[in-house]
């Protein structure tokens, strides 16, 4: 099974079988009977895609009902931290975080249940991050926590200073004071 679990229930790693020889490799990004058979049905209806530079961060975003949504995240150029932040109440990991490296090379992906704020800082010169939603975008429906909230204790592997961040996410607001219901 290409499926890994993580120490927050819900939150897959996925690593597809790549079939590499001298002309290059080959894999499948997605094959919803894989998740079917993980136990994920799920329907995504948009794909985004952003190109930024090192230490651009993007995030902690999340969307609330009716517009939640589950997400299936990867690097196509270049590495980045992906981080995900547990929402869910009711969850034996409310508030917890989990990070993950992604990149072009190891080709792991990260599924992102609803109920996670989700974010990402580039690593790499540069990096292409590609992303599934199973639900559309609405701007009103939006919510975001502060990505160095001392509550989450995020090691974003980099130096501050070298954070780039939109002044909208250096100003969400922390853990417990964010925008509910996430679920």
């Amino acid at each position: 099974m290409p499926f890994t679990d993580t120490a927050i229930p819900g939150v897959k790693i996925f690593e597809p079988r790549v079939f590499e020889d001298e002309r290059g490799y080959f894999f499948e990004a997605f094959n919803q009977n894989n998740f079917i058979e993980a136990g994920i049905e799920i329907t995504f209806v948009q794909d985004n895609q952003a190109r930024s530079t090192y230490g651009v961060l993007r995030g902690l975003h999340y969307q609330i009902p009716p517009f939640a949504q589950a997400k299936l995240v990867r690097v196509i150029e270049g590495e980045v931290l992906d981080v995900v932040v547990d929402l869910r109440e009711d969850s034996p990991t409310y508030g917890h975080s989990l990070s993950i490296v992604l990149s072009a090379q190891n080709k792991k992906q990260l599924f992102v249940p609803r109920g996670f704020a989700h974010g990402y800082l580039v690593l790499s010169p540069t990096a292409e991050f590609f992303y599934k939603c199973d639900n559309f975008y609405s701007k009103k429906d939006e919510g975001g926590l502060l990505y160095n909230d001392p509550q989450l204790n995020i090691d974003w592997k980099i130096p501050e200073k070298d954070i780039i961040i939109a002044e909208r996410d250096r100003n969400f607001p922390k853990l417990g004071e964010h925008r509910k219901p996430v679920v």
